[in-house]
């Protein structure tokens, strides 16, 4: 996990084996950073550290309490020079 500025805007980058997810790098309940936190990789995870609330890496869900509210998704590909593109949603 890795975080970037993308625009002035924070994302966490994820890579998994071959597959790149990005989501907002901040938790939606306590505003931390996700990308500080931990990866359950099996699951396709991020836990904030503040409060352990867990964010599907897929769409966004808030899977754990105390986080309600989902965090954004962002679109990633790779393009053929191995240059990474997130396109911000």
């Amino acid at each position: 996990m890795r975080r970037f500025s993308i625009d002035g805007h924070a994302v966490a980058l994820v890579r998994i084996g071959e597959a790149l997810y990005a989501v907002d790098d901040r938790c939606s309940h306590a505003n931390y950073s996700l990308s500080e936190g931990d990866l359950d990789c099996e699951m396709r995870e991020i836990e904030c550290p503040k409060h352990g609330s867990r964010f599907s890496l897929i769409d966004g869900s808030a899977i754990t309490l105390p986080a309600t509210v989902p965090v954004t998704v962002h679109e990633v590909t790779v393009e053929e020079n191995g240059d990474v593109v997130v396109v911000l949603s």
